[in-house]
């Protein structure tokens, strides 16, 4: 957006420098190329999750291009009213595209990116209809489908009748996950039942280890996390009942977090992971503005058929050949058109 004119003021400083110098001497470029800020929610930056996918992007970006370090930066916030604060000092220190990762900023950025109309916005996972902002979103139900296949084929191949699902806060956007957790289940044996719980924050990690022990104890022998940072309390609980021999799994989302499960063995606590590739979304996002072509007002949309969600087979040993050809079969099914996977819970 405010690109173009950077570059030429950029290509002017140039000339004028080398105008004015010997041969010997090298122009001087004191502005970057393109300037790039990230503001976390309260997961963190390593949050294991969307702040630190999206981060990874950022950083993704700037090897490709070899973008100095100086021209990106996030700003990392400890409650929600950092939120308006921090995408404001990010538009004060002139940065060309801002984004925020998380549906916990939608009622912020509507307040901020009016007052930085040259600014480029991205929020990822939901929407704002704002006309410098592009929505980057995920059909979270389909991987999250996929991720139920395999939680109920593992289950039902240890004659276990329950599966869990732990979810940060009880938003159309987490239910969603829920929601095709529940579907992908019941594709497989729609007597298995799902239990449920949210955290009610996504920072929690000692509330999500309490929420992880009440399902296992109640009989769940899948639970898939769908909770930031207070999800790897999920991962945490699993790992402690795998080292005691305990016959239970976790189910990771966003990235793989097959290494966030990791045993003193070299097995995995985490079955699969759901992934959403926020650093991918965030990537293209900062491309798009790079090139002049950033689509504001409009929304990004990342599905299985486009690539942009899948789930992961890291774990080999676990996720054995049956279970990956049947999350495959729906997978096809999926971006077929086959399946249409619902974003309203079946409780």
């Amino acid at each position: 957006m405010k690109k173009l004119m950077k570059m030429a003021v950029v290509a002017a400083m140039v000339l004028s420098g080398l105008a004015g110098c010997s041969s010997n001497s090298e122009p001087e470029v004191n502005e970057c190329p393109i300037k790039i800020g990230l503001v976390t929610d309260t997961g963190g930056i390593d949050d294991k999750s969307f702040n630190q996918g999206t981060w990874e992007g950022i950083l993704a970006y700037a090897e490709e291009n070899n973008l100095p370090s100086t021209c990106y930066s996030y700003l990392q916030s400890t409650s929600d009213a950092d939120y308006v604060p921090f995408l404001s000092q990010m538009g004060d220190d002139g940065m060309d595209i801002i984004i925020a990762p998380g549906f916990l900023f939608i009622d912020s950025l509507n307040e901020v990116a009016p007052n930085y109309p040259d600014t480029a916005f991205v929020i990822v996972d939901d929407v704002v209809e704002q006309p410098n902002v592009v929505s980057a979103l995920f059909n979270a139900q389909e991987p999250s489908y996929l991720v139920g296949v395999a939680a109920a084929m593992k289950a039902k191949a240890a004659g276990a009748t329950k599966v869990g699902y732990v979810g940060g806060m009880e938003f159309d956007t987490i239910k969603a996950f829920e929601a095709g957790y529940r579907e992908g289940v019941a594709s497989v044996d729609p007597t298995i039942e799902v239990l449920y719980d949210y955290v009610g924050d996504f920072v929690s990690a000692d509330l999500g280890k309490a929420l992880a022990q009440k399902q296992f104890n109640e009989g769940a022998y899948v639970i898939y996390q769908v909770a930031g940072a207070a999800g790897n309390g999920v991962i945490a609980e699993a790992k402690e009942r795998r080292e005691k021999g305990e016959d239970v799994w976790a189910i990771g989302v966003d990235k793989d977090q097959h290494t966030d499960g990791l045993l003193t063995d070299g097995s995995s606590a985490v079955l699969t992971s759901a992934l959403k590739h926020a650093g991918a979304a965030a990537k293209e996002c900062i491309e798009l503005e790079a090139a002049g072509k950033f689509p504001g007002g409009t929304s990004l949309v990342a599905t299985l058929a486009t690539g942009g969600v899948g789930y992961t087979t890291t774990n080999t040993e676990a996720m054995t050949a049956d279970i990956v050809a049947a999350c495959e079969d729906a997978a096809a099914k999926i971006k077929n058109g086959e399946i249409v996977v619902g974003t309203v819970p079946n409780r």
